[in-house]
C-alpha cells in the first residue's frame, strides 16, 4: 500500500516550490544459493552478491566422501557476511554412488579427456533434486521466492539432475506444491551457468572478484587436491583455459601444504 505524500519542506513552501512525491515500499531482493563449496557455487555467491540485496546461502551435509568443502566453505561466507545455513541428512543409506559408498571406488583419469560418456559413478542418485526440494521447503518458511544454483551440463553432460529440463521441471513441481502459489508467488530455480563452460563460469566469476582459496572441488576428500578425480581435472583445465593459477593452490603453496 503507497504510503502518505511526504511533506514539503518549509523552505520549498515559502521559495513556491511544490513537490508531489508519493512513497512507495521498495521491496528487498532476496536470493536464496544452493552452495557446494566448489568452483560453480562459489561463482554462484558472486553473482547474486552483485545482483540482489540479501544473499542466503544454503548447504547440505549428506555424509559426501568430500565433506571438506563444508568445512572450509565457511571461511569465504563469513568473509563476505552471507549468512551460511548447513542441512544434515544421509544418503549413504540410499547408496549407489562412489561420492556415499566407501565400497564404490572413485574413479580416477589421466585427464579430462579421458572422462568417459555415461552416467559416472559419482552421479549420487536424484541428489540435485533432493537439495532443490530441501531448498524450496527452507525458501517458502522463509518467504525467499528465488533459489540459485549453479548447475550446468556443457563439461559435465552426463549428471542428469544439472540439465535444463530438469530444472524446469523441478520449477514446476514447486509451484504446485508448495504454499506460494497460492498467493501467485511462485519459487523460482535460477541456473545462470547451465549452458557455460567451467573456463567461463570461472572468468565470470574472477570478473566479479570472487576468491576460490577456500573452494574445494576434489572428490577424494582432502583439502588438496588429488588431481586424478574428474572434478580436479575439469577444475584444473578450467583454470588452464583461463589462463591464470588456482587460488586454492596458491593458498596451499603459501600454507607451506604443496
Amino acid at each position: 500500500m503507497p504510503s502518505s505524500p511526504r511533506p514539503e519542506p518549509p523552505v520549498l513552501k515559502k521559495a513556491g516550490v511544490s513537490f508531489n512525491i508519493t512513497l512507495r515500499a521498495v521491496p528487498m531482493k532476496e536470493c536464496l544459493v544452493l552452495y557446494s563449496g566448489g568452483i560453480d557455487s562459489t561463482t554462484a555467491i558472486y553473482w547474486a552478491r552483485s545482483l540482489y540485496d540479501r544473499v542466503t546461502a544454503l548447504s547440505f551435509d549428506y555424509r559426501q566422501r568430500h565433506r571438506v568443502e563444508l568445512t572450509l566453505s565457511r571461511r569465504l561466507t563469513r568473509r563476505l557476511r552471507v549468512p551460511h545455513f548447513i542441512l544434515r541428512l544421509d544418503l549413504g543409506q540410499i547408496g549407489g554412488s562412489s561420492l556415499t559408498d566407501q565400497d564404490i571406488p572413485l574413479p580416477e583419469f589421466g585427464s579430462a579427456e579421458e572422462v568417459g560418456p555415461g552416467i559416472p559413478l559419482t552421479y549420487v542418485p536424484f541428489r540435485n533434486g533432493i537439495f532443490l526440494s530441501l531448498a524450496a521447503a527452507w525458501a517458502e518458511v522463509r518467504g525467499l521466492r528465488e533459489i540459485a544454483c549453479g548447475f550446468n551440463t556443457i563439461d559435465s553432460p552426463h549428471y542428469p539432475d544439472t540439465r535444463a529440463a530438469f530444472v524446469r521441471a523441478m520449477e514446476d513441481a514447486i509451484a504446485k506444491g508448495t504454499k506460494p502459489v497460492s498467493k501467485n508467488r511462485n519459487i523460482k530455480i535460477i541456473a545462470p551457468f547451465i549452458r557455460m563452460r567451467k573456463a567461463a563460469i570461472l572468468k565470470k566469476g574472477l570478473t566479479l572478484g570472487a576468491d576460490y582459496s577456500y573452494s574445494i572441488s576434489c572428490y577424494r576428500g582432502g583439502e588438496i587436491p588429488c588431481g586424478k578425480c574428474s572434478s580436479c581435472l575439469l577444475r584444473e583445465r578450467a583454470w588452464r583455459d583461463v589462463g591464470a593459477r588456482d587460488h586454492l593452490l596458491q593458498r596451499l603453496k603459501k600454507e607451506g601444504k604443496l
